[in-house]
């Protein structure tokens, strides 16, 4: 299931190439998606597919794209999807193609499980009568799988899908550089050892289906797409009775043939499979002429035409009518044998394509309960599925429903709704100082875009990394929505003036402007005035904001503290006066002693060294 299909679909609701008006998305795929469209040139409803833009931008996957139309347009066979037209709108290459009511036998497996060998010979034989009509065309499939095999309503099989078809006679190449192309699962051991893909490719694949139908799972399972190619090369696919009891012989025989390891071992093509498996369903008939027609995942019998007409009822009456011979009466058991084959083909074609099916009602927009109720009301189950992101629909509303309105769904069968969780939005995460690298994942994470990338100076954040957002952290956004981002490309340039001379303050004051920092050194100085530069590092050079500029202050010259030597005997003052770096001098004043009475300058008072102190002595 696509969820949430075609609610935010931007090409719902246009019109493509002039001519076809897209109504509704019906499915999505890996390389396009498809469309129901109306063609306004012959008023009909197509399905329209349309290469998803990644795609569309690799000249490679155009090519591919066209050469789909064009291998399709060259078949004409009733159990092949139709190919109308091709075209290109812009950024949009498209196909238009039948559009074929009903579902894919993928969805018929999901459902049921299996299929009994009756019915899925009936469902792989107008498969194979497809293929060997792209075969007679010297087309190769090599993507035959349960997806692409469409059962209409009206009973009708249809392959559908040429989207890897190659031409035999221009390539084999089943790979394209070092990828595979095709489903893992339904690949041959050839595609997947050598790239190569032929007739016999499509015969394997062709063989892994009714494989499925037989047991309801491909016959290889591992952790890994490449694990199970591995077993596809290395191992042989077991008989479908080693699976599930009671598949007779000659099914298992067409299976174990058709999926040989070796191509050369294989039917040549699809044709050869073909009248086998017609073979072996004639057999089935013998064996178990008495089986219910009335089965209820019977699908379209194909019957060959002189069957047909040999089971017209004026065929099987008309020669008792003419002659009564020993013969008659065996030519009329199987002339009626016959008829009732063709009539339970019929019944079986109305059971799987539209007796068991009716529509599912629309209950999208609504309440829980009252979409329960609308169902139930309609005698369909309700089941719960997984919450969906949705702009268009109200958080706690059914925002989807599995199958959609209008789908074809099983009597009284199931439909899953997901309540819309409003609209999906993610919060912008923090990228202020991670490499633009680092901030681009982040953003990929939060399911976010990088849009503009600018740069600018800062002062913190370091060169190469990111300074803001915008919308800033914690904002919130819808998916894919684009963040704006702002690098730094570090500190801006400054020119640094040269400050030698300049007072201390004035110099701060300057650096404090050009947003410089300063380192400041102090020392004494005999010669430079307190307060005043007396050297720089670096000095009238170019930097950048932040850069530090080493400054050296003068403090001017070192004072020293005066001595107190009042009281000490001449002697004793000079010589502690000198110790401390002062000039003595003496001033005598008679009197009876030796003794300093008074100083100058003063005790305690701060000068410079070689100052003169006077000592008055007494």
């Amino acid at each position: 299931m696509d969820v949430g299909a075609g609610l935010d679909d931007p090409l719902v609701g246009q019109r493509l190439d002039g001519r076809y008006d897209v109504v509704a998305r019906i499915a999505r795929g890996g390389m396009a998606t498809v469309y129901r469209a109306v063609d306004l040139r012959l008023d009909r409803t197509v399905a329209l597919k349309v290469m998803l833009r990644s795609f569309a931008e690799d000249p490679g996957f155009v090519d591919r794209f066209v050469r789909e139309a064009k291998a399709a347009a060259r078949l004409s066979h009733p159990n092949l999807v139709a190919v109308f037209d091709q075209g290109r709108d812009g950024d949009h290459a498209f196909l238009a193609m039948e559009l074929v009511e009903g579902r894919t036998l993928r969805e018929l497996l999901r459902q049921r499980g299996r299929l009994s060998a009756a019915q899925a010979l009936s469902v792989i034989e107008p498969v194979l009568a497809a293929l060997e009509a792209a075969h007679a065309a010297g087309l190769v499939h090599r993507d035959v799988k349960p997806e692409n095999v469409l059962l209409a309503d009206d009973g009708r099989v249809k392959l559908a899908d040429f989207g890897l078809a190659r031409a035999i006679e221009s390539t084999s190449s089943a790979a394209t550089g070092t990828m595979l192309i095709g489903t893992v699962a339904y690949l041959a051991p050839e595609q997947v050892e050598h790239g190569i893909a032929d007739a016999r490719s499509d015969v394997y694949a062709a063989g892994i289906v009714l494989f499925e139908m037989l047991t309801g799972e491909p016959p290889y399972s591992a952790p890994t797409a490449m694990a199970v190619a591995y077993r596809h090369v290395h191992e042989d696919v077991p008989a479908p009775s080693s699976v599930v009891d009671g598949i007779p012989p000659q099914v298992d025989d067409l299976v174990v043939r058709a999926t040989r390891r070796d191509p050369d071992r294989r039917p040549g093509t699809a044709g050869e499979l073909l009248s086998d498996t017609v073979v072996a369903r004639r057999a089935l008939a013998v064996l178990a002429p008495d089986a219910p027609s009335d089965s209820p995942m019977q699908a379209t019998q194909v019957i060959p035409r002189d069957a047909l007409i040999a089971a017209r009822p004026e065929a099987a009456v008309e020669p008792a009518v003419k002659e009564r011979r020993p013969g008659n009466r065996r030519r009329r058991v199987i002339a009626l044998a016959l008829a009732l084959v063709t009539i339970a083909a019929g019944a079986t074609g109305w059971w799987l394509g539209s007796g068991r099916y009716t529509d599912a009602p629309g209950v999208v927009g609504l309440q829980l309960v009252a979409a329960q109720h609308k169902l139930k009301d309609a005698g369909f189950d309700a089941k719960r599925g997984a919450d969906v992101f949705s702009t268009a629909i109200d958080k706690g509303l059914v925002a989807d429903q599995d199958p959609d309105r209008g789908h074809r769904v099983r009597r009284h069968g199931t439909v899953v709704l997901h309540l819309s969780k409003g609209p999906e939005l993610h919060a912008v995460p923090t990228l202020r100082g991670l490499t633009a690298t680092a901030a681009t994942t982040a953003l990929t994470k939060s399911k976010l875009a990088v849009g503009t990338l600018r740069d600018a100076y800062d002062d913190v954040v370091p060169t190469g990394r990111i300074i803001s957002s915008t919308p800033p952290k914690g904002e919130l956004l819808a998916p894919g929505s684009v963040v704006d981002l702002i690098v730094s490309k570090g500190p801006a340039p400054v020119d640094i003036p040269d400050l030698v001379g300049k007072s201390k303050g004035d110099a701060l004051a300057a650096l404090n402007r050009l947003g410089l920092k300063s380192d400041v050194t102090e020392v004494f100085d005999e010669s430079v005035p307190k307060d005043v530069v007396m050297d720089q590092s670096p000095r009238a050079a170019a930097g950048h904001r932040g850069d530090v500029v080493k400054l050296t202050i003068s403090k001017g010259p070192q004072l020293f503290e005066v001595p107190d030597v009042r009281g000490k005997t001449r002697k004793d003052a000079t010589r502690i006066l000198q110790d401390a770096g002062f000039e003595v001098t003496v001033s005598n004043i008679p009197g009876p002693g030796d003794r300093v009475i008074a100083q100058s300058p003063a005790p305690h008072s701060m000068r410079r060294r070689g100052t003169v102190v006077t000592i008055y002595v007494f």
